[in-house]
Order: structure tokens, then sequence, then C-alpha cells
């Protein structure tokens, strides 16, 4: 078989696969914790005991399962990878192509409630990013930003699609981005949330800061004085932390729904006050089901092991549109000018980094408005 060829594929978890889970799950070794710490120190034993009981014997995988199947799944090997995706084609038969990349700890699923918002103008293709879910376990290294780009790039051609728009969130921003440095003359446009900018070196960069973008680059220290060891781990030792994700369930869990606690908006309490629970396992779930834990945080380390990952490059010359929310956003509008042909740029009071689940409909008029200014 070619590698360019497009193959069917539909998600079939064996029963025996979700028995081994539900068992993992009940027979795990909690640990203890300092007392009245909350959130400060990681996930609390409290909540994560809570919901990986939901989990085990209340989430429907099955029915989880079948509406991801009953979006059209394919593969196709680039470059030795193999690459899955969903492919909504509009009833529109001159709808714009569009493709859709999550951020990590995200998959495919981080776009379930934008689907069908999006398809009546969209020709969608909405990936798993090499190394995640049904597009790993990595078969190689060198899967950086620059190399997966080209890999979407490559897709989209294979799809037949000459001229297109790309969405990228958090990670996937940086991807869809550098689709439009790669390759200007197919993309259209670049539309991008949970924006990461940072300044130079010039001091004139924080000269007339507005009070907003004083609290976005406050936000953006504090992540990175506070919220970065999930980054050190997987930038560095990817494998070591492999074999405790791949293994315990719980432990993958909590990986993951740390995240989702940080990166949402911050007016919600817990997790499933700003994405819906059976999202968040359904998430979750594939990476387990597909043993991808490892091969996701080996991105990390590609990226940072990547002499040109942080390089500076030439700024952008494809329109790109920009959504940032008041809660959660480091976007500061005169970096990204630097950086990006900024044409459109939206700003929002609520929501978060996984605003394709936290706001589904907000984020598709953007979408929407932004693709139609360019036409």
């Amino acid at each position: 078989m070619a590698e360019s060829t497009i193959r069917r594929f539909q998600i079939e978890i064996s029963q025996a696969d979700l028995d081994d889970l539900r068992d993992r799950i009940r027979r795990t070794r909690w640990s203890s914790e300092v007392p009245g710490q909350g959130w400060s120190r990681g996930v609390p034993v409290d909540y994560l005991k809570d919901l990986a009981g939901y989990w085990a014997d209340g989430f429907d995988w099955r029915k989880a399962e079948a509406r991801l199947n009953e979006l059209p799944q394919f593969l196709t090997t680039i470059d030795g990878q193999d690459v899955h995706f969903a492919h909504v084609r509009s009833e529109n038969a001159d709808a714009t192509p569009l493709l859709l990349i999550h951020d990590w700890p995200g998959s495919f699923v981080q776009f379930v409630e934008v689907v069908e918002r999006l398809s009546a103008d969209f020709h969608l293709v909405i990936t798993d990013t090499p190394g995640v879910g049904f597009s790993g376990p990595l078969s190689a290294p060198g899967w950086n930003t620059g190399k997966i780009a080209s890999a979407f790039t490559e897709l989209m051609a294979r799809l037949g699609y000459r001229r297109y728009g790309v969405q990228g969130n958090g990670g996937g921003a940086w991807i869809a981005a550098e689709m439009g440095r790669q390759a200007p003359d197919a993309v259209i446009g670049v539309h991008l949330n949970g924006l990461i900018t940072f300044p130079s070196d010039d001091p004139a960069d924080f000269a007339g800061l507005t009070e907003v973008e004083q609290q976005r680059l406050a936000r953006l220290q504090e992540f990175r004085d506070d919220k970065m060891g999930f980054n050190a781990i997987q930038s560095t030792r990817p494998q070591t932390l492999a074999h405790g994700l791949h293994d315990s369930p719980v432990g993958q869990l909590a990986w993951i729904v740390e995240k989702f606690k940080e990166w949402t908006d911050t007016a919600a309490d817990l997790p499933e006050d700003a994405v819906d629970r059976d999202h968040l396992l359904t998430n979750v779930s594939l990476y387990w089901f597909t043993g991808t834990a490892g091969s996701s945080a080996n991105l990390y380390y590609e990226m940072a092991h990547d002499p040109s990952g942080y390089a500076p490059k030439p700024r952008g010359t494809v329109p790109t549109g920009v959504i940032a929310t008041a809660t959660t956003d480091v976007a500061i509008r005169r970096f990204a000018d630097r950086d990006h042909n900024i044409t459109h740029w939206t700003e929002v009071e609520r929501g978060g980094n996984f605003l394709s689940l936290e706001q589904p409909a907000l984020l598709a008029d953007d979408v929407r408005t932004f693709f139609a200014s360019l036409t």
C-alpha cells in the first residue's frame, strides 16, 4: 500500500481494554497528601478519587465512541507516521476548507462541539497531532513543530485542497502559524486562540502597556515561575514519565486534568465547571487506549531540542486572526503584530485555552467572521 493512501478508520476499543481500564482504576494505590493545600500542589486526592470513580462506573465510553464515529475518520501515512483525522465535508460545495489543530493535552475530541457550528461554511479536517491518540505512538524522532506543519500541509494536498484556512490553539497555534510561513500560497488565513506572545530584549516593549496587557505579562511570568513543571519533565525526560502514565490510568487522568483546571476559565472552580466532564474523560480515555502519554510528551522534547524551534522567524505574511480571553490569555497585540500579519483581533470576557469546548459558539462565530473578512 502506497504511503499516500488514505484509509477509512473507525474507533473500535475492545471490551477487554475497557474491562482492564476499570479494573486498574479500582485497584489504584492512592497517595497521601499534605492536608489543606487544595490544588496548590497538584490534583487533590479526594477530587481525583471522585472523578476516577465516575470514569470507572459512570462514564459511558461506548456512547462517547459512537459519537466520535459519527465523524468520517481516516488514516494516512506521512514520512512514516500514521496521521489520524476526521474529514467532515460541508453540504455547501463552495465552502472553505479548514484544518483544525488541537493543543496538548487535547486531541481531535477537542473540536466535537464546533463541528455542527462550522460545517455549514467549512469543509473540516480535524487532526490528531502526530504522537497523540490515533496519530500515535511516534514512529521516529524528529517530529517538531516544523515537521508537523509540513505533514499537515501534505495532508491537505492529499485531500485535494489547494487553498484553505487553518485554526489552532495553544501548541496547535504554533503549528498553524508555521503552516502559514511554510505554505503562504496555500494557506489563505490562520485563526488562533491560546496564542502565546513574548517580549523581546528591547525595553521599549514594556513602554505604554495597558492595564490588561500588564496583567497578561504578569500571567505569563506566573506561568513560567509556577506552572512549567509539566514542560520541564516532558522536555527533558519524557520516557521516564511515560512508564508511570502508561501503566496507571489514574496517573494519566491526573496529568491531564491538572491542565484542564489551570488552563480553563478562572471562574470555574473545577475542570468540569468549564468543560463537560464526559468530554474531558473522552479525551483522557483516548490517550489511555492509544497508549500515547509518552509520545505526546516527546513532542515537548522535540521542540526543546530543535535549534530552530525558538529561533527568530520571519514575520508571517498570511492574514491572521486572534481571539483572546480576559481570564487566561497572555497574548499582547503589539508582540503578536511583530510576529504575525494580524488583521483581526477579538477580546472576550469568558473562556480559557480550550475555547472550542468551553465556548464553542463564541469560537465558531469568530472563526466565521475572520474568514469572511478575507473574501
